[in-house]
């Protein structure tokens, strides 16, 4: 019996399956889903980069209770005092407590990478994918653009948006972002051109699935996990971007609580009273190196590639 290859632009590929086959395509995918977390769960390294994540995420939304002091009240009689009892992590050269700043300053870390990240993530993946999926003189055009701004170091690219901006958080966010899409676009881009020679988009195209479909319901959900990953891996660079924009004066303003500009404020003090510059530099390191562990333990979650 021959099949009506006519309408076959009208139906999608769901329907040339059986319902047997869809489901067991479902199952496969949560046995995939399953076993991913039960390897990620199964890796240390990522398991505490996730729980250190997590700390700081309830940290950040529960200031108030976990904080012990007021994060910019001044007690100049209290001014550099050692960590005690009273003061976890000391106090700085205005007698603010540090441990509360910190706390405080989770919320503006927190912040900048996931306004940076929203605005990055979107961008990079449209200009990867639609580099590599149209090709031609688009693709020329918007890699030639992207190798421009990867030419430069990122914290130096930064460093000269922020100062052309102004200082601010919010300017900050922006030099940030200028910055750190080129390489999300380059691995978007990668992918796309493995994808758009796939079987699978052959057979779509022959039912008559249009580009944007293409790009949107096939390509992109390839593209994701991916950009998930870089992402996340990102995030400590951001982490340390912005302490370094923080640290120049050209990021958060004060009395904000930022960890560069914390670190920056103590640095003078930093021979008589160590606590002052460790407890903000100790904060940005453990909390870029457990995004760093959690994006690995991520990758090998989302792509079986890299799984060991």
């Amino acid at each position: 019996m021959s099949t009506d290859l006519s309408s076959a632009p009208r139906r999608g590929l769901s329907h040339w399956l059986s319902t047997d086959e869809i489901t067991s395509g479902r199952q496969a995918a949560a046995q995939r889903a399953y076993w991913g977390f039960v390897g990620f769960m199964g890796n240390p390294l990522a398991v505490i980069g996730a729980l250190i994540i997590l700390l700081l995420i309830i940290s950040a939304a529960f200031a108030p209770l976990v904080a012990t002091h007021d994060p910019i009240a001044q007690n100049l009689r209290a001014a550099l005092q050692p960590p005690s009892a009273a003061n976890w992590f000391g106090t700085d050269e205005l007698g603010r407590d540090i441990y509360s700043r910190i706390v405080y300053g989770a919320r503006i870390t927190l912040t900048i990478v996931v306004l940076v990240s929203v605005i990055v993530g979107p961008i990079g993946l449209f200009v990867g994918m639609l580099a590599g999926f149209v090709g031609g003189w688009t693709d020329r055009i918007l890699m030639r653009i992207t190798d421009i701004f990867l030419s430069f170091p990122s914290l130096v690219l930064a460093l000269a948006f922020a100062a052309a901006l102004g200082p601010g958080l919010e300017n900050a966010v922006i030099a940030i972002a200028l910055t750190a899409w080129p390489p999300i676009a380059r691995l978007a881009r990668a992918e796309t051109l493995t994808i758009r020679s796939s079987d699978f988009i052959a057979a779509a195209r022959l039912v008559g699935a249009s580009r944007l479909r293409l790009l949107f319901r096939h390509v992109l959900p390839l593209c994701l996990p991916s950009v998930i990953v870089r992402l996340c891996l990102n995030m400590a660079g951001i982490i340390l971007t912005a302490a370094g924009l923080g640290f120049l004066g050209l990021g958060a303003q004060p009395p904000s609580p930022e960890w560069g500009a914390m670190t920056s404020a103590g640095r003078r003090f930093m021979l008589d009273s160590w606590w002052v510059v460790t407890m903000p530099g100790s904060a940005i390191l453990i909390v870029s190196l457990a995004f760093n562990l959690f994006g690995d333990g991520l990758r090998d979650l989302l792509d079986p590639r890299h799984s060991k």
